[in-house]
């Protein structure tokens, strides 16, 4: 079940693309575990969508991936780190990995653009002028570039959201972890930040990505997995998972997420 499945995408990805491999992932809160013995790998350049119903542990597992979380077992590879190893530099790892949470937790009291380079010059040590530099440019990626002087008050939530994967790809991250990006924000705004997400699939950025947004999924993914009880139930080309899926449970979810007179599920 986990081997790597893609369509007809190329996914070489670049020569230091990060592809995310896990292993037996499992992490407890107490008497609760919420990822029973988690195994799936994601290729340098591929999509791969997390689906299932609030409590699965879809969430807990993007977040062990960047170590906001520590698992209790298993082991997770993120291009050239073992991020379970005891002794692995975090801090060189994660400037890998750029993260977009529900919430935009963007700094108030700092423009679009300042939040786009502090973590640059802190982190990267870049000066203020290369950070601009790249900030601007990541801002236009995103749509915002006529808004770089607006403060997060001043922007829709769709805005302040584009803006938060601006500041990601700000970090020259291999692998982007998306965190039900679109679950806080109007319908209205949601396509915007859907289409940026699309645009960075082509350019072939690495991507996890948990979404209710089953059109998204279909569209862009390269592989769906749905969870459900802290397992994963079935895997596979996004197109059979949504409209022809195998399992039980399966069909279940999607029958009371998707409108059927749009799509319909195989029996």
């Amino acid at each position: 079940m986990n081997d790597v499945v893609t369509n007809s995408r190329n996914h070489t990805g670049s020569l230091n693309a990060a592809g995310v491999s896990i292993q037996n992932l499992r992490k407890s809160y107490g008497t609760n575990e919420v990822l029973k013995g988690i195994s799936l790998n994601v290729s340098p350049g591929e999509v791969v969508c997390l689906i299932g119903p609030s409590g699965s542990g879809k969430s807990t597992l993007l977040r062990c991936v960047n170590l906001l979380e520590q698992p209790n077992e298993g082991t997770i590879h993120v291009g050239g780190f073992d991020a379970t190893d005891p002794d692995v530099d975090i801090d060189r790892m994660r400037r890998k990995v750029g993260m977009v949470f529900q919430q935009f937790n963007l700094f108030p009291h700092l423009s679009a653009l300042r939040n786009c380079t502090v973590a640059q010059t802190k982190v990267l040590k870049r000066s203020q002028s290369e950070a601009d530099k790249v900030a601007h440019a990541n801002l236009e990626r995103v749509g915002l570039g006529h808004l770089a002087d607006r403060y997060p008050d001043q922007l829709s939530g769709g805005q302040q959201q584009r803006v938060a994967i601006a500041r990601a790809l700000s970090m020259d991250p291999e692998l982007m972890l998306f965190d039900e990006p679109t679950s806080a924000l109007d319908p209205e705004t949601v396509g915007d930040v859907l289409s940026v997400m699309r645009n960075l699939a082509k350019e072939g950025m690495t991507m996890l990505v948990v979404t209710h947004e089953m059109g998204f999924a279909r569209e862009v993914a390269d592989r769906v997995v749905f969870m459900d009880g802290g397992v994963v139930v079935e895997e596979g080309v996004a197109e059979q998972v949504i409209s022809a899926p195998t399992q039980g449970r399966t069909k279940e979810f999607l029958k009371r997420v998707l409108d059927p007179t749009h799509i319909e599920i195989s029996e």
